[in-house]
This record gives structure tokens, C-alpha cells and sequence, in this order.
């Protein structure tokens, strides 16, 4: 798990390379499925950007306002996997970059005490170290998933 504010930062940093590596994809393994019945790597890198864009317009002055929000991560995600069939490669990963990069600018302008502090999502309080923690996991999840496929 990670712990704090400056490793959180270096993962998503990383990733912007991890995911920009995936340009040199043939179209063909970019719209492979990582297993039968599962997403292909475009909707997986796709369904990313949806999320952190979430983070970015909701989450983020929910911290500050403290007023409530509930996503519907099923629509979210059948959403993103709908764009990310119709959007092309570079497309993708150009908007993954661009979203992620003020992902960091905005996490590295939030004041430390913020990421310390609890906050509530649904019945449940947590810090935003361990909300962004799990997010963090979750990228690792789908990365390690497009990495057994290559």
C-alpha cells in the first residue's frame, strides 16, 4: 500500500510512461481482450481516464465542500468502454497523458493536511492516502493484466 503523499505522485508520474510505451501497439494487440470476455487493452487504458477525471471534477471539491457523491461506477466504466472502442489509439493515450498530468498538478497543489484528513464516502471514513492508495492498486491490477497479454 502506499503511504504517502510523494508515492502516490511517483505512480501516476510513472504510469503517463508505462501507458505511452503502449503506442508502440500494433491496432491489433491494442484491441486484444486480456481473456475471454474481458476488456481489450484500449478499454482498459480507456476506462482509466473517466476515473481520474472523476477524481479531478468531483472527488476533489468534495474534499473541500465536503458535499455528497455517489458514482455509478457501472455506468462509468460501460461509458468509457464504449468511447475507448470508438477513439483510436493516440487518441486514448494522448487524453490518458493530458488527464493524468492535471491528476498530479492538482494532487501536488492539495495542502498536506488534506491528505491526512478523513473524509466520507458512502458510510465508510477514510483518509485520502488510503482512497488514492486504492486507486493506485487498481492501476496496477489493469497494468499487470495488459502486461501478461504483451
Amino acid at each position: 500500500m502506499y503511504i504517502d503523499k510523494k508515492q502516490i505522485i511517483a505512480h501516476y508520474e510513472k504510469s503517463i510512461g508505462w501507458v505511452k510505451s503502449l503506442t508502440n501497439l500494433s491496432e491489433e494487440k491494442w484491441r486484444t481482450q486480456i481473456d475471454k470476455g474481458k476488456w481489450t487493452i484500449a478499454e482498459i487504458i480507456g476506462h482509466l481516464i473517466p476515473w481520474d477525471e472523476f477524481v479531478l471534477n468531483q472527488r476533489r471539491p468534495y474534499l473541500l465542500t465536503q458535499l455528497p457523491i455517489s458514482p455509478n461506477a457501472e455506468l462509468i466504466n460501460h461509458q468509457a468502454s464504449i468511447e475507448s472502442k470508438n477513439r483510436s489509439k493516440d487518441e486514448t493515450i494522448k487524453l490518458f497523458i493530458a488527464i493524468r498530468k492535471k491528476l498530479i498538478n492538482t494532487l501536488n497543489d492539495l495542502s498536506d493536511t488534506l491528505w491526512t484528513q478523513d473524509f466520507i464516502i458512502g458510510k465508510n471514513n477514510i483518509s485520502l492516502i488510503s482512497y488514492l492508495s486504492g486507486l493506485v492498486e487498481h492501476d496496477i491490477h489493469h497494468f499487470r493484466q495488459i502486461q501478461k497479454v504483451l
